[in-house]
């Protein structure tokens, strides 16, 4: 079995483009299995992973745990919210208590920045980074590209715009990089103060005007306003934030070609995108929805041939 290049999925940055085209070419078997009948395979069934969720998600957190399960592995959820963790206990003494049942594998999502990076370093299991503060959303970026893949056919020479709140996303930098390695040109649009001070360094092209962006690009990812991770006013309201970066089909008719429409989940309906957009033929958002469990049962049986 090919391997990756490194022994953890904990960010974009860290593999190559080779590691991401293997990681397809297994989705794309894994995608086979399914549409069977029976969707389950035997490829896990010695393995225990963990997924230690220190913040609440919906999808990442059923997609992996049914990627999990299709995978035959044996599966133990966490929840930081009825856990020993309310009472002071830290991050290293929770992990290393759960690997000491001998698990073998962990799934972790958690508020700070880096801290996938810092298990990594003191434990033996493989990690998968299922988003890290603002930092990375590695999977995510993954189920996007892949997305992008099957309907355009090819990703390199391809125009990508992520829309909406870049400052408080994780998914907008994994995307970045995992469209740059891939030969995609990305732009950025938003407003002003949801842009960050740093991200046209990463070689991407900055844009405040949408209907510039989505006149620029083949595809549109829309990112969702991120009102939990806003300590301030970013925007004056939600209505005026829809009324100047809002998407709408009238909007996606009047361009001269139709371009693919995105968007990560969960979606604030009527202030990013429209009902009449985002169940419009032109997105492909319930298409990411099953992508990601492909991708994720790919990433899962990468890393546990690595491992050995």
């Amino acid at each position: 079995m090919s391997k990756l290049s490194q022994k953890h999925l904990l960010g974009i940055k860290d593999i190559t483009p080779q590691d991401i085209q293997l990681i397809f070419e297994t989705a794309d078997t894994f995608k086979d299995v399914l549409n069977r009948p029976i969707k389950k395979v035997p490829s896990l069934r010695d393995i225990t992973i963990a997924n230690i969720f220190f913040e609440n998600s919906t999808r990442t957190r059923l997609s992996f745990e049914l990627a999990e399960k299709r995978l035959s592995a044996d599966v133990v959820n966490f929840s930081a919210s009825s856990s020993s963790v309310k009472k002071g206990e830290t991050l290293l003494d929770t992990v290393n208590n759960i690997l000491a049942m001998k698990v073998d594998m962990v799934v972790m999502r958690h508020a700070s920045p880096g801290a996938p990076h810092l298990l990594a370093r003191h434990i033996q299991a493989n990690i998968i980074n299922a988003g890290d503060g603002t930092h990375e959303h590695p999977t995510q970026a993954l189920l996007d590209a892949y997305s992008i893949r099957e309907k355009l056919g090819s990703i390199a020479g391809k125009k990508v715009a992520i829309i909406g709140d870049i400052l408080h996303s994780r998914v907008a930098l994994s995307n970045i990089f995992a469209l740059q390695k891939l030969g995609a040109s990305v732009m950025v649009c938003g407003p002003p103060t949801l842009l960050p001070k740093f991200i046209a360094q990463t070689g991407v092209k900055v844009e405040t005007d949408i209907q510039k962006a989505l006149a620029w690009c083949d595809v549109a990812n829309v990112l969702r306003i991120q009102l939990e991770r806003q300590q301030i006013k970013y925007f004056p309201s939600l209505r005026e934030y829809a009324l100047y970066y809002g998407i709408t089909k009238k909007i996606l008719d009047s361009l001269k070609k139709p371009i693919v429409l995105m968007h990560p989940g969960p979606i604030n309906r009527g202030v990013e995108l429209s009902s009449d957009a985002a169940d419009s033929k032109h997105a492909i958002i319930l298409d990411q929805v099953e992508n990601g469990v492909a991708i994720r049962m790919a990433v899962l049986y990468l890393l546990a041939g690595s491992a050995n």
